[in-house]
């Protein structure tokens, strides 16, 4: 895998005002030559910001979610073609808040990924297992079943993707795992996608349990460790560029 890839994930939150704060603070602090590639993932309504913003920068940027469908009447929904006129790069799918407060399943998951691709914009699929899961042995089956929906799903298109680890246990609790558990996980994830596709080193696969700026380092030096999806600290630009640099470091 090449250069790291760090993805900030802004969940329910911004203003117009505090996002170009915010903004502001990480392109000042963030050199163009940097080696690591940097990504924020907004809500829908503030894309369009974000393309004012970061056009022509070293920040790519994306959504934190697509329909299943292609288009028609399905109210309140964003199509993938509809992010691709907003030139996103990147959209979440199948978010641990997702399945979790919407029910989303595997095979959902799935179509909203291939709806993505089938738009150019590279979807970032988010798999993980609860504490329960991980406590009864089963984070591997869990993790393998999720990642294998959607490979079914693309297909040939399996290289295309970014795949992000979110222990669901590790999520805004302050917990993390240790870069060794984390390791271990995306090893097999590694090997999942390298049994789907001959490109599978360009697959990115990033860690996202509360990463920050105090364990960035070494959690994304680890071999299988390719990035980081960061949720909280990406509000903070010190915080984020931290992880950033931390990544530019190990690149």
């Amino acid at each position: 895998m090449g250069n790291k890839l760090i993805v900030g994930n802004w969940k329910m939150n911004g203003t117009l005002a505090d996002n170009a704060t915010l903004l502001a603070g990480l392109l000042n602090g963030l050199a163009a030559d940097h080696p690591a590639r940097v990504a924020v993932c907004a809500p829908a309504v503030y894309l369009q910001q974000l393309q004012s913003l970061l056009q022509g920068t070293p920040v790519a940027w994306g959504a934190q979610d697509v329909s299943s469908h292609e288009r028609g009447a399905y109210t309140g929904e964003v199509s993938a073609a509809m992010l691709r006129d907003l030139a996103c790069r990147y959209v979440i799918v199948g978010h641990s808040e997702r399945r979790q407060y919407h029910g989303e399943s595997d095979e959902l998951v799935a179509t909203k990924a291939q709806r993505a691709l089938a738009c150019g914009v590279t979807p970032i699929v988010c798999v993980g297992e609860t504490l329960a899961q991980r406590e009864a042995g089963q984070t591997d089956m869990v993790v393998k079943r999720q990642l294998a929906s959607v490979i079914h799903t693309v297909g040939h298109c399996t290289s295309e993707l970014v795949v992000a680890y979110e222990p669901v246990w590790a999520i805004g609790t302050g917990q993390t795992a240790t870069p060794e558990m984390a390791q271990a996980v995306h090893a097999v994830l590694r090997a999942q996608i390298a049994a789907a596709t001959s490109n599978s080193a360009r697959v990115a696969i990033l860690y996202g349990g509360s990463m920050n700026a105090a364990n960035a380092a070494a959690l994304l030096a680890q071999p299988d460790i390719d990035g980081g999806l960061i949720g909280g600290a990406s509000l903070k630009a010190p915080d984020f560029l931290s992880i950033v640099g931390a990544a530019g470091a190990v690149h």
